[in-house]
């Protein structure tokens, strides 16, 4: 799909393209694992190349990085290896969003096997050299046509440069086993459903192909924040609104009415011949503002109440009065 191997044809660049972006995400483990677990909506959450508005030149660029220039021969330039990172969730009330709380997780992930250090052989037993990438974990492949040479993880050790003769009894030679984790996290005030609370170096070590023994930077845990529906409020920003049921006589002459509001009563005066649908704001008796903690509004909204039942008096003064 080379637009010098098919001028013209645009659906050809198309592909060529999605070529590109595919090893993109193929030789990042990290984008891998993304895409994964989430599809394409993962690989748009972090900041990264857009290929449908890249040309030809661009994408070519962008190989160069990856294959240190020089037409693809030179050597991959390596990161350093690090942990997945691992996702959970913790709900919340409307009452716990204004003081914040704290929230036990409790989650599970992947840690070095202790018996064997993360080698993943048997204790005594030393793995040997793999024979189809002589140790080294990587072996050269071509692709795209033969234009490119890409250097891929060994097939046959993982990556890992050494194959496991006789495996660990409690990772079963992959040396990592899987660890309950429970730690508290602490949920600032103002949070939003949505919402994450990134915990550095909570997630698992770097896997086991890179780093056996597990040194290097861990991933993190990302705590999903959800915020429950409240069956009377309902949040716009940091603002609360709150529907009241009023009564025609308290908005055709005036009132002052007690509101419930989220963190105790307040009161609202009502101006003589108040509408169906009318709103009044109570200052600073909404939701903290997650990075100033000033509170917003609740909002409140009357709303008449048509009585289902009269009695005789009531139908008679009602009838004078229409």
């Amino acid at each position: 799909y080379h637009p010098d191997r098919n001028p013209g044809d645009e659906d050809a660049e198309s592909r060529f393209k999605e070529a590109a972006e595919a090893y993109e995400v193929l030789s990042d483990d990290e984008k891998r694992v993304r895409y994964d677990r989430h599809g394409h909506a993962g690989l748009r959450q972090t900041p990264g190349h857009d290929f449908s508005r890249m040309h030809v030149e661009d994408i070519f660029s962008m190989f160069n990085d990856i294959f240190g220039g020089g037409g693809g021969g030179g050597r991959q330039r390596r990161r350093p290896a690090r942990g997945y990172d691992l996702e959970t969730e913790v709900e919340l009330t409307l009452e716990e969003v204004i003081e914040g709380c704290s929230r036990d997780v409790e989650f599970k992930r992947l840690d070095v096997c202790q018996t064997c250090t993360g080698s993943g052989a048997r204790p005594g037993v030393e793995p040997i050299r793999c024979p189809t990438c002589q140790g080294q974990g990587q072996v050269q492949q071509s692709g795209l046509g033969g234009m490119f040479r890409m250097v891929t993880a060994c097939p046959n050790c993982r990556g890992r440069g050494t194959i496991v003769t006789e495996p660990c009894a409690d990772c079963r030679g992959n040396g990592r086993v899987p660890v309950e984790r429970n730690l508290e996290v602490r949920v600032p005030a103002g949070i939003a459903d949505g919402q994450v609370i990134r915990v550095q170096g909570e997630g698992e070590p770097p896997p086991p192909e890179t780093n056996p023994d597990g040194s290097g930077p861990r991933g993190d845990l990302h705590v999903v924040v959800r915020v429950t529906a409240h069956e009377r409020f309902e949040r716009e920003g940091d603002h609360l609104l709150v529907a009241v049921p009023t009564a025609f006589a308290q908005m055709a002459l005036g009132a002052t009415i007690e509101v419930e509001g989220i963190d105790g009563p307040v009161t609202v005066e009502l101006p003589a011949g108040s509408q169906h649908g009318a709103m009044f704001r109570i200052r600073d008796k909404g939701l903290p503002d997650l990075r100033s903690g000033r509170r917003g509004d609740l909002i409140v909204i009357v709303q008449l109440v048509v009585p289902r039942s009269l009695t005789d008096d009531q139908r008679e003064l009602l009838q004078e009065y229409a």
